[in-house]
């Protein structure tokens, strides 16, 4: 352990040392946001006024004693101590020794990367190796046993390979020469200037680096494969081997690269940069060597004609764990570059048809058209960290053993314009939940699935006019969202705290022109307009005010599997929003009732963690089966409740769906202290929830003991064998009820799940929107309230999962 130093909590490392931040780290303040460090293992926020202050001064340049003095007087010196503790704490701070000059030894991160880092993004220069390109390689026994022993014959190998070319091509500051060098060294022939190559070797600090469009582009109009190679990082990125006219293209891998970089996008932004911020180099000469030769030997084996999978995917070297990962990328069917950019346009303006689906499944958690496994097994090569579009599927942190929840990374319904915005909070995450693990999983994919499915990609068919221009085939979208003309007028209050639940738009524009979709009525059959921004999710604020949500969202095993599971979220949550905000007493569920061996397993595990489970029947006017399940803490005072939803034909399904999804929101709170410490998000509203509602304060959570307990029986229920027989009874249900149904076919050609948004406008969301029409008239119609509930006494607290 060093001595502490003069300032009385930094370890000395002598004289003239100097403090900053380590050097794998980039340091950039946006000035009112947030100080954004970058580095290759993505970017962290350091957010307050005290990072605004002392970030500037962390520049390797000062001493401790030094960074304290300056910090002052807008902190004081135990306040700076305090902040500094804590970034060293978590491992972003490096002192530096002296040099024998004096100075402390801090590198120039910009002279040590070279002058590709203040290089702007002009026209690619290819830089040809100096290297006599004609010179033949020289005869190597071990390279003709290496080709013969891949299958070939080694002789006419090493012929052929003097017979065919390739360019080495530097978009980082790296020596062509010794790129060249190895080329040779491994029989490879440089093409000599101003001449065709057979394969083009294109190394780059960055996949989406903006030059690399230009590179492409050239590459599509000579008919010349080029081979991408990463050689920046501490993992070497090799591969594809890009064929213009075959397989996928750059944009194609840009496009699932991108996804996974969204924390960057908010500082690219700020920064007005073309690309992604430049991470600083963080590898070794012996690194950056071998990340070169292992591209050499991959294009040494396409030129002599080997083809191997590894030519098709982004092959990454952990140069610190020796160990290479395979990521396959695929071609987009749809990418503007190399597909058809109207494949989307054309799905979604076709004519939503149900066709015959016999149900494969009619247990665990719905009527499928395929398994749990067989879905993992057809869609799994969707996860993927590099060229996915979901990064992992985990176990969320906090489950307890008897809840099987799962997250499956970033919730792109909720996906904020700053990397503020995108911090842990209750509805950040994707996620999934079943009986078993494998269900849970599965849940998880097609949660992510649909959430990227319904991310605006540029493709969507729009038409840009006015409501009053369009007539009747467009929809106000107020019909669908339901605000009240109150909470218009006190936007200002209702977006004050920023939660995007509770999010009120300003007035729709009815004579502004915007952006519409077209969505198809089956009801009506015929296709209606609806505001582009409410049917897709974007990461800024459109023109219009108006926002997408997921409400109605769903990925399916087939079309007609995901239009059944989004229309019974909308039922659940419409019957969810008649019971929450009237807080009307509702007949209990007898969980005995069912017999269900899955339903006293839970219940003995929520008992193990001191808690109590019980369900209410909050079934609709619709007659389709809504549970709700509810859990509180026993044990203290905060009783922590937590709750889940579910909808479906079978009350079986309602109620295992239901207590499922309140297997999500356990574990947030299942390391909670009797002292309210240990809650695993910050968002307020929850928080106060959890620390103050109790079953006695918020007597509508309790069953109506004035009534018998629903059992499976005290619902009518007729299984149906197909799925095409539900839409129609669905169809039949909507228009019955004097609402129409649409639907809209999100699924993306490249990923082949099928994904819809269907909307019933009328239908509530369990958000807090106050429209007068069901959220009034439906509760007295059914008997549970004598007249409607005023607006000033709907229940204060607006639902937030």
């Amino acid at each position: 352990m060093t001595e502490a130093g003069g300032n009385g909590w930094w370890p000395s490392a002598g004289d003239g040392a100097r403090l900053g931040f380590k050097s794998h780290l980039r340091a950039t303040m946006v000035p009112g946001e947030a100080a954004y460090l970058v580095s290759q293992r993505g970017v962290t926020a350091l957010y307050g006024d005290h990072s605004e202050v002392l970030v500037p001064l962390l520049d390797g340049s000062r001493s401790p004693d030094e960074v304290l003095r300056d910090a002052a007087p807008a902190l004081t010196a135990e306040e700076a101590a305090a902040s500094l503790r804590a970034l060293d704490a978590a491992g972003l701070l490096r002192l530096r020794p002296a040099t024998a000059e004096g100075a402390a030894a801090v590198p120039d991160p910009a002279a040590a990367h070279g002058s590709a880092v203040a290089r702007d993004s002009a026209a690619v220069r290819d830089r040809a190796a100096p290297e006599n390109p004609t010179a033949p390689p020289r005869t190597d026994p071990a390279a003709e046993a290496y080709w013969d022993l891949a299958g070939l014959d080694g002789a006419r190998t090493l012929d052929t390979l003097a017979r065919t070319s390739v360019r080495p091509v530097a978009l980082t500051d790296i020596d062509l020469r010794q790129v060249g060098a190895a080329c040779r060294a491994s029989g490879l022939t440089l093409a000599p200037p101003d001449t065709d190559a057979d394969l083009s070797l294109v190394l780059c600090d960055d996949y989406l680096s903006p030059r690399l469009r230009e590179v492409d582009a050239g590459h599509r109009a000579a008919g010349t494969p080029w081979l991408l190679v990463g050689v920046g990082s501490a993992a070497p990125w090799i591969g594809p081997v890009f064929r213009p006219g075959q397989g996928p293209c750059w944009h194609c891998l840009a496009t699932r690269l991108r996804g996974h970089r969204s924390s960057e996008r908010p500082l690219q932004r700020a920064l007005g940069l073309e690309g992604p911020p430049q991470r600083p180099h963080a590898t070794l000469a012996a690194g950056r060597a071998i990340a070169v030769q292992l591209a050499v030997l991959e294009a040494a084996k396409w030129l002599a004609g080997v083809r191997t999978a590894s030519h098709g995917s982004v092959n990454t070297l952990d140069t610190l764990g020796l160990h290479t990962t395979a990521h396959p990328v695929v071609r987009l069917p749809q990418c503007a570059a190399c597909g058809d950019p109207e494949l989307v346009a054309r799905r979604v303006t076709a004519p939503f048809t149900p066709v015959s689906r016999p149900k494969a499944v009619q247990d665990l958690n719905g009527h499928r058209a395929l398994t749990p496994g067989q879905m993992m097994k057809r869609y799994g090569s969707l996860v993927d960290p590099v060229t996915g579009i979901i990064k992992e599927i985990r176990r969320a942190p906090g489950s307890p053993e008897f809840v099987n929840a799962f997250l499956s990374g970033q919730n792109l319904a909720m996906r904020s314009g700053t990397l503020a915005g995108l911090r842990a909070g209750l509805r950040s995450l994707s996620g999934g939940k079943g009986l078993t693990d494998a269900e849970a999983r599965t849940s998880a994919l097609g949660e992510a699935v649909e959430r990227y499915s319904g991310t605006r990609q540029g493709d969507e068919p729009v038409v840009h006019d006015s409501l009053r221009a369009l007539g009747e085939a467009a929809i106000h979208p107020n019909s669908c969202q339901l605000f009240d003309e109150r909470q218009f007028r006190d936007r200002e209050r209702w977006n004050a705290g920023g939660n995007r639940l509770y999010h009120v738009p300003p007035r729709f524009d009815v004579r502004r022109p915007t952006d519409w979709t077209p969505v198809w009525s089956l009801t009506g059959r015929t296709q209606r307009l609806l505001p582009t921004s409410m049917l897709y999710f974007g990461e800024e604020e459109s023109p219009d005010g108006l926002s997408a949500d997921s409400n109605g969202n769903a990925a399916g095993s087939s079309p007609e599997d995901a239009l059944i599971q989004g229309f019974l979220e909308l039922v659940e949550r419409d019957a969810v929003a008649l019971w929450w905000y009237n807080r009307t007493r509702q007949p209990g569920v007898d969980l005995d009732a069912f017999g269900e061996p899955y339903i006293e397993r839970l219940r003995e595990g929520y008992r193990t963690v001191r808690r109590e489970v019980w369900a209410l029947d909050v079934t609709s006017d619709l007659g389709i089966p809504v549970i709700a399940a509810l859990s509180r803490r026993t044990d203290k005072p905060a009783e922590d409740i937590v709750f889940g939803f579910g909808a479906h034909f079978d009350p079986r399904l309602a109620l295992r769906r239901a207590l499922t999804e309140m297997g999500q929101l356990l574990p947030l709170v299942s390391e909670v202290t009797a002292e309210g410490d240990g809650y695993r998000i910050t968002d307020p509203e929850p928080q106060d929830w959890w620390r103050h509602s109790t079953a006695a304060n918020r007597p509508y959570l309790r069953a109506d003991r004035g009534v018998p307990a629903r059992g499976p029986r005290d619902w009518a229920y007729v299984p149906t064998d197909d799925l095409r027989e539900d839409v129609t009874a669905i169809t039949e249900l909507t228009r019955s009820h004097g609402m129409e149904l649409l639907v809209l076919d999100q699924s993306r050609p490249d990923l082949e799940l099928p994904v819809v948004k269907v909307i019933v406008p009328g239908l509530r969301h369990f958000w807090p929107r106050y429209a007068p029409g069901r959220l009034f008239n439906t509760p007295v119609e059914l008997g549970r309230c004598a007249e409607p509930t005023p607006y000033g006494r709907l229940n204060p607290i607006p639902l937030f999962v």
